[in-house]
């Protein structure tokens, strides 16, 4: 891997753990269903005058954009809005790598693997660790919110898999197009126009920073990047990198928000960390090791 492809890999990862700060920042001042259409709104305009409709069927298109932009960042947004914490919600979305393995054997027929299985025990013994502080009503529907926006980026990644060998980043631009009329029509009903009048007559600098980051930087720019890696190199090299972005949330949300992180918390995401990387790297290192 080059220094520079090895630079941007950290960039993208950097971009999308440092969103998670931004996701709270942008949450703060407008509601957060509002906010996500608002970022999918940015991500579609003008990039879709610019790039070609991507060669699939519209409905995987449809599948992956509500899944990807209506569903798992709708129910994060939301959930960062009741209180996650930017930096715990970085490391549990993360989950979504067992959401996608399950999805796969289930609908594309994949085997699921020894360290596979062992990984995914390790990290829901995490989660139910994290959930044990989190027995109250009103701490543990955040928590739920966020598994649940996990398994919606697992079915993204199931969508992803299906559209075949395309240009990736054309899949992106597109797919933003269709989460934004129902995400516009389920912020009127549940927040109400009222409140997205007071976020757009009180929209402040820094809403607006929120947007274009969300849209451009994470959405585009990350994406964009991520595909571009993915395609000069093999899954397994670049896929490792993804378990670089809760560190970064984490670092980001304790360094720019002051978040602090509970000894259970704690406890909890080393082992959904240590699950993570056993999923991942577990075959990797064993064969190393069998060669040593």
């Amino acid at each position: 891997m080059s220094p520079r492809d090895l630079l941007l890999a950290l960039l993208v990862v950097l971009i999308w753990g440092v969103n998670f700060v931004f996701i709270k920042w942008g949450v703060e001042q407008v509601p957060p269903l509002f906010l996500t259409a608002l970022r999918y709104l940015c991500a579609a305009l003008p990039a879709v005058f610019l790039v070609r409709r991507p060669q699939v069927k519209l409905s995987i298109l449809v599948v992956y954009g509500l899944a990807i932009g209506f569903a798992q960042f709708g129910l994060l947004f939301s959930a960062i809005k009741l209180g996650m914490p930017a930096g715990l919600a970085s490391l549990l979305m993360q989950l979504q790598a067992f959401f996608t393995v399950a999805l796969a054997m289930l609908f594309l027929g994949e085997k699921l693997t020894r360290f596979q299985a062992i990984g995914g025990a390790i990290a829901i013994a995490g989660v139910a660790v994290i959930a044990s502080e989190r027995v109250e009503f009103t701490a543990l529907v955040p928590l739920l919110m966020i598994i649940l926006a996990a398994f919606f980026w697992g079915v993204a990644n199931i969508a992803s898999k299906k559209a075949g060998q395309i240009d990736m980043l054309s899949f992106v631009v597109w797919g933003s197009l269709v989460p934004i009329l129902p995400l516009l029509l389920l912020s009127l009903v549940v927040e109400g126009p009222a409140a997205i009048a007071d976020a757009l007559s009180h929209f402040s600098a820094r809403s607006v920073g929120v947007v274009l980051f969300n849209g451009y930087a994470a959405t585009i720019a990350g994406f964009g990047l991520w595909s571009y890696l993915l395609k000069r190199y093999p899954a397994s090299l670049i896929a490792p990198f993804s378990l670089l972005v809760p560190v970064a949330g984490i670092g980001s949300a304790m360094l720019l928000l002051g978040e602090a992180i509970t000894p259970v918390e704690i406890a909890g995401s080393v082992l959904i960390f240590l699950g993570l990387g056993c999923s991942v790297l577990g075959a990797r290192l064993a064969k190393r090791l069998r060669a040593a």
